[in-house]
């Protein structure tokens, strides 16, 4: 149960950061970004290969973060200024970060085996020697580390959609063409959106390399598919009314979600139905609020009648 409880947290806060991009894009802008695949192994590439050629973890980890802003714009403009179908574009992107991601490592995957790692630097710098430190002590000091970037993050977002370009973003992905009557650029509301969106995508592949010590063009897979699971997850607990709900219910669905699959593994579930149980939990989690919606319809239905067209009750 402790190791339950401890992957679900690490894995969870680490996936939490993409969980925040996809909802920006997926939710808010109504955009289905599938870049997401191709940036999370990016962010996980370029922090690697910086950390083996000598650069500071933690200048390794935002150089990877900020590549995913490159590939959030190369989707963005293939969209707003080529006018190519959104998906097309995302499909384009990830297509061409694979190449990128080979020529950065120069072989499919890179191990930072005997590196300083981003987390022994933050802990060094708090004072902290993680050599003295046991294998719990130190999964406390990460999950710790990563619950206040978490929520720095979740905070600086809510902060930054309650402003008037917050406010935009909300407003074009509700109605893109009332926005565009009033004399906002939505292209650029777009570009913009695509940005922040892959720079928290690519902020947490650096951070997953960080923990797991290595870095892989495959990470990417089924990426996307888990990150959306955790909004669905995070919405069936919070709802989706308000927006602070939903930034929280994002980052407490990636952890539920990394618990579940941490279940699995406890249950010593093949390797090769992993994809079939992510698969289950996503329809699971789809299904349920439709579930809930026929469950209370009947019984609406019982205690009202309809007489002459107009909804009356029985009493």
């Amino acid at each position: 149960m402790e190791n339950i409880i401890i992957n679900g947290l690490q894995q969870g806060f680490i996936y939490g950061f993409m969980a925040l991009g996809v909802l920006l894009t997926f939710k808010i802008l109504d955009f289905p970004d599938l870049t997401v695949e191709g940036t999370f192994p990016l962010g996980s590439a370029i922090t690697a290969k910086a950390v083996v050629v000598g650069f500071n973890p933690v200048l390794a980890v935002l150089l990877g973060a900020l590549s995913g802003c490159l590939a959030g714009l190369a989707t963005g403009l293939m969209h707003t200024k080529l006018k190519i179908n959104y998906i097309l574009a995302g499909i384009l992107t990830t297509s061409g970060i694979y190449t990128v991601m080979l020529r950065t490592m120069g072989q499919p995957n890179l191990s930072l085996l005997n590196k300083k790692s981003f987390f022994g630097i933050v802990l060094s710098s708090c004072g902290i020697v993680e050599k003295e430190l046991t294998l719990f002590q130190y999964q406390a000091a990460t999950i710790t580390i990563l619950l206040v970037m978490i929520v720095a993050a979740r905070v600086l977002l809510g902060w930054f959609m309650k402003t008037d370009l917050g406010f935009t973003i909300r407003a074009t992905g509700d109605n893109e063409k009332m926005i565009r009557s009033l004399g906002v650029n939505t292209d650029r509301i777009k570009l913009l959106t695509l940005v922040i969106s892959n720079f928290l995508v690519a902020l947490s592949g650096a951070l997953a390399c960080q923990s797991q010590g290595f870095a892989d063009v495959g990470m990417g897979i089924g990426v996307l598919v888990a990150a959306i699971a955790s909004v669905i997850v995070g919405e069936m607990f919070f709802g989706s009314k308000k927006l602070s709900l939903l930034l929280t219910g994002a980052v407490v669905g990636s952890v539920i979600y990394r618990a579940l699959l941490s279940i699995g593994l406890r249950l010593n579930l093949p390797a090769e139905d992993f994809k079939m149980v992510t698969a289950l939990l996503v329809l699971l989690a789809l299904a349920i609020p439709k579930i809930k919606i026929r469950v209370k319809k009947p019984s609406l239905d019982r205690n009202t009648h309809v007489v002459g067209g107009i909804n009356s009750d029985k009493a």
